[in-house]
């Protein structure tokens, strides 16, 4: 990054995380600015690759989708592209990540009924070992660590 990042780009930041909707105008007398230099910040952190998109956080039990899973996937030997494609292309996978260990992927799925998870889980089992683990409870979604100024 050209130019260090400050505490008001992190308190930008911080608002945002907050509510992605704040208008530049709001964040501005939050953090003491005007919209206009607000919109300049934002635009030099995405610039540099701080602050890659906005999106909205969607309410899953809203569209019908009661039951999210974990699930550890260890391809079979040569198996793991196709096992990598297949993940890809289910969309009920919400996120999937490459890790270490015994396993070399760990996936979230969304569902609606249990029943889905054979739907979405059978076709791997020719390719892969799977360990499901169902969520009861979420005790905070997906969130930014500490951010701090830079030195």
């Amino acid at each position: 990054m050209s130019k260090p990042l400050d505490q008001l780009d992190c308190a930008i930041i911080a608002i945002l995380e907050e509510d992605g909707r704040a208008s530049l105008a709001d964040i501005g007398k939050q953090v003491g600015l005007s919209g206009p230099a607000v919109g300049e910040r934002l635009r030099r952190l995405r610039d540099v690759g701080i602050v890659a998109n906005f999106g909205a956080r969607i309410d899953l039990r809203a569209l019908g989708y009661t039951l999210q899973a974990l699930v550890r996937i260890k391809p079979r030997s040569g198996q793991l592209h196709t096992v990598e494609r297949m993940i890809l292309e289910e969309p009920r996978f919400l996120s999937c990540d490459r890790v270490t260990g015994e396993d070399c992927f760990v996936a979230r799925l969304a569902l609606k009924e249990v029943v889905e998870l054979d739907e979405v889980l059978l076709p791997l089992h020719d390719r892969a070992e799977t360990h499901t683990s169902v969520v009861k409870s979420s005790i905070f979604g997906e969130r930014l660590p500490p951010i701090e100024p830079s030195a």
